[in-house]
């Protein structure tokens, strides 16, 4: 199985962008399986363009993007992508489009293939915060998730795919007093969410996280 991982480069100012600093810490194989990381722009088009390249040439099983979500206090995998974007602010290129479809007779939205619920029990079983967020936003993120599952449906039958988001490094809020997360444990979150989707490639996933 080869599971494709992506993560976006710093914007609006930061020096850093977490989701991009993980891939560095990441093995290149996880229990066999390949894994393929590929760091990406944060601009609409351009990080859509470099991943479906990727897809084509590496034709994975799973395409996992992950991002950095500012506020939030633990790992949250996504449930839906919503076929909408409304950029607060431009992306690196400068492109800032708003109120508008994503793909124009495409579907409202599209849930997630992960297995959320069973990564967000086993990355609270090792004493790291997570929840399932029921919103990627309507930026860069979404946008991105959105095109995944979008070209799933259209082009590659046999893809999964999903999105992750993380909180802030602690270097990026030493004047804002957010929350935020070490390296080190948002590598072993990842680790444990890469973990999760292996073992249940092929399950169903947990109902609940209430059962």
């Amino acid at each position: 199985m080869k599971i494709m991982i992506t993560g976006f480069n710093p914007f609006n100012g930061e020096k850093v962008n977490p989701a991009q600093e993980v891939l560095k810490f990441l093995p290149d194989t996880i229990r066999g399986h390949r894994l393929v990381k590929l760091n990406v722009e944060t601009s609409f088009e351009k990080a859509a363009s470099q991943v479906y390249d990727a897809l084509l040439a590496e034709m994975p099983d799973y395409c996992i993007n992950i991002g950095q979500a500012g506020g939030r206090s633990g790992i949250t995998p996504e449930k839906i992508a919503i076929n909408w974007v409304d950029a607060s602010i431009a992306d690196n290129t400068n492109y800032q489009p708003k109120g508008q479809k994503i793909v124009a007779k495409g579907m409202d939205g599209y849930f997630t293939q992960l297995p959320i619920n069973a990564i967000v029990k086993n990355i609270r079983n090792s004493g790291l915060p997570a929840k399932v967020s029921n919103t990627a936003g309507t930026y860069v993120c979404n946008y991105l998730f959105y095109k995944v599952q979008y070209w799933r449906n259209t082009e590659f039958p046999n893809l999964k795919g999903g999105f992750i988001h993380i909180p802030y490094l602690p270097s990026q809020v030493l004047q804002s007093n957010q929350p935020s997360m070490s390296l080190n444990d948002i590598t072993n979150a990842m680790m444990i969410m890469l973990e999760t989707v292996i073992d249940y490639d092929g399950l169903k996933d947990i109902t609940s996280l209430y059962d």
